[in-house]
């Protein structure tokens, strides 16, 4: 039984050098990238959401711990391609039309790839047309939309009118977020899901792709 404490702990306490040399040390001894991602990578960020839920860990501890991350999955991700390791479900998140701010959205971005998504990130202030289209040519599982201006949250709206006109709504869950995001509005403009911090949007999407299956 591979011990996957030190690597654990190097990712939640942000040490992006330990996370990346331990990868390659689990490597050269023949442990396999899944087991890696699964049992190490997975099982830190985990813990990590779990902490941001309990205010236990604040946004700064949350990113360096997600870069350290990221440091680990550089290196698994070629293998694992390789391997045909299956992905937890593809994504599709930006921020919406008019919005500029990044940072929950880079923090759900980090949470779903620690979590074994696919990610398809298209940045801040993304028009409803962009995400049609590319919702269109990568036929994600979900689509997360971020607004942190109220003036802003209508474009969630024509987002999700356009993929209805387009054919594409019951095709795609969708989920948004953001400061101004209630769970009324979700009712109200036809999203699926909303979650209040990353670690919840992860657990919803898991929830979902489950319920799938």
């Amino acid at each position: 039984m591979v011990d996957f404490s030190e690597i654990i702990n190097a990712i939640q306490t942000g040490n992006a050098k330990k996370s990346e040399s331990l990868t390659v040390e689990y490597l050269n001894n023949k442990v396999s990238a899944k087991d890696i991602l699964n049992n190490g990578l997975i099982k830190a960020m985990e813990i990590v959401g779990e902490k941001f839920k309990n205010n236990e860990f604040y946004v700064p501890e949350v990113l360096v711990a997600a870069r350290a991350m990221k440091k680990s999955i550089n290196i698994l991700r070629p293998i694992l391609a390789q391997t045909g390791v299956e992905s937890a479900g593809k994504i599709l998140i930006g921020t919406v039309e008019g919005d500029l701010h990044d940072i929950g959205k880079n923090l759900v971005h980090m949470m779903f790839e620690g979590a074994g998504f696919e990610i398809i990130d298209l940045g801040t202030d993304v028009p409803p047309e962009k995400f049609v289209k590319v919702a269109k040519e990568e036929k994600p599982d979900i689509l997360g939309m971020s607004a942190l201006l109220t003036t802003t949250m209508t474009s969630m709206q024509k987002t999700i009118d356009l993929l209805e006109r387009e054919g594409l709504r019951n095709e795609i869950f969708i989920m948004i977020g953001g400061a101004p995001v209630t769970e009324s509005y979700v009712k109200e403009i036809g999203a699926d899901g909303y979650a209040t911090d990353a670690s919840s949007a992860v657990e919803i999407a898991k929830k979902h792709l489950n319920q799938k299956d």
